[in-house]
């Protein structure tokens, strides 16, 4: 019964929630070149073949021919084990490639996630205050650039007003996010408009209401966020969620995502839509008509909010680091992480969260035209990532579709194998294979 009524609450916010599309931070740092081999690259499909998931197996395969989905990757972490990760359909329709465990997939809004861990992060270092003003003569963007504001309110927009969405800008006024060749025409710069240009566009304009009391999902309020890490850490915000981060927990192979097909990571799926190829004028003001998933959308101006690629192992070990279990050490101290999921604390929305209910569960979505993501966080010591490489016609309603039959399949599955992929090492001997001594590096 009570895993009824989490699905119900988790089935109900995802029907009437505000799922919005992302967009990702820009610049390609120098620590990407990193010499470790991502451990996602050296686990198969076969791994994860027991007796106990023949049926997650088969619950994924129909989801994928109902939805006409061209490919997808799973991972489940048990006790903060790595007990399942496996894909499933194409990498790439063209080429007709199998996904693997260690592709990687737009994980659009998961992403605002990772910068509310890094704000926290920043938080317990003392390095700045939730109630810090962010612009003004006293706020931590004081430059003079954003000093040109119209609405004296904007004083009173915080770090935590930023990262719980009630900042003032409402999302039935335009997110400025979606306008990068509007923005850069008004500002006279070229297209497509950097974060800063956009910045300074917004301020312009009047709020949409007073700072911390309403909710309204921002983009453009995570875009800020990234340009706040930059400046109290004094590092490009990739390059210290990578160091400070990602590194730390053995993750090697997350980073923001590129726009255009020729520019994906060797290891990236290719994006499809089974609705129809849904067209736009190419981001970087050319003129030309582009898919939205390959050109339409700037995936290097607002990483952030949502430019963020990474593989389903490597994306759930991060969960892993901030779930609140007690197998393994998190990156957050526990006052912070239930500080990040408790609308009690966090304020009209949570930190990085999309939702939470009062059994404990926790989850995030993501949708870009071309992709989507679900990560959720189980009150019984089990996680899950469900990414896919194509739109469907439900768009981004498709997580609920998504999460039932997720419940639904992981609850049927009455014993987890007694392995731990993160590591590759197995307790007692089974049906997963040898491990691979080598494997080429990207």
């Amino acid at each position: 019964m009570k895993k009824i009524l989490i699905f119900i609450s988790l089935f109900i916010f995802l029907f009437f929630g505000e799922i919005a599309l992302t967009f990702s931070d820009k610049g390609y740092p120098s620590l990407l070149n990193d010499e470790e081999v991502p451990f996602s690259l050296l686990i198969d499909n076969q791994y994860s073949d027991f007796e106990g998931t023949n049926n997650i197996d088969k619950q994924i395969d129909a989801f994928l021919k109902r939805w006409k989905i061209e490919g997808a990757s799973l991972a489940v972490t048990k006790d903060e084990r790595l007990v399942y990760a496996k894909g499933f359909g194409t990498a790439n329709k063209e080429t007709g490639e199998d996904v693997k465990p260690g592709h990687l997939f737009r994980i659009a809004s998961v992403s605002k996630l990772i910068t509310a861990v890094a704000i926290m992060k920043l938080y317990e270092e003392g390095m700045l205050e939730l109630d810090d003003p962010v612009f003004g003569e006293h706020g931590i963007l004081n430059d003079s650039i954003f000093r040109n504001y119209v609405d004296p309110r904007v004083e009173e927009i915080s770090v935590r007003h930023l990262l719980n969405h009630t900042a003032g800008w409402s999302r039935y006024a335009g997110d400025p996010i979606f306008n990068p060749l509007y923005i850069a025409r008004k500002m006279n710069v070229p297209a497509p408009a950097a974060v800063e240009d956009i910045l300074q566009y917004t301020l312009t304009r009047k709020l949409n209401f007073e700072p911390g009391t309403r909710y309204s999902y921002s983009n453009m309020g995570y875009a800020i966020l990234g340009k706040i890490i930059e400046r109290e850490s004094g590092m490009p915000y990739q390059d210290y969620v990578v160091m400070n981060l990602l590194k730390p927990l053995g993750i090697h192979d997350m980073h923001i995502g590129k726009s255009y097909y020729h520019e994906k990571y060797p290891n990236e799926v290719r994006y499809h839509s089974s609705a129809g190829v849904m067209t736009t004028r190419a981001m970087d003001g050319s003129g030309e008509i582009v898919p939205i998933y390959y050109g339409g959308n700037d995936m290097e101006l607002l990483g952030p909010a949502g430019g963020w690629v990474a593989s389903a192992p490597e994306l759930i070990k991060f969960m892993t680091a901030i779930d609140g279990f007690d197998d393994q050490p998190d990156i957050l101290t526990p006052e912070t992480i239930a500080s990040m999921s408790d609308p009690s604390i966090a304020g009209k929305g949570l930190f990085g969260w999309r939702g939470s209910d009062s059994y404990g569960t926790w989850w995030r979505t993501g949708y870009l035209s071309g992709s989507s993501a679900l990560i959720v966080r189980q009150t019984d010591g089990i996680n899950w990532v469900v990414m896919t490489n194509t739109t469907t016609y439900k768009q981004s309603r498709i997580h609920r579709y998504v999460s039932a039959m997720m419940f639904g399949a992981i609850s049927k599955v009455q014993q987890w194998p007694d392995i731990d992929l993160f590591t590759m090492e197995e307790k007692h001997p089974g049906p997963i294979a040898d491990i691979p001594a080598t494997n080429p590096k990207l």
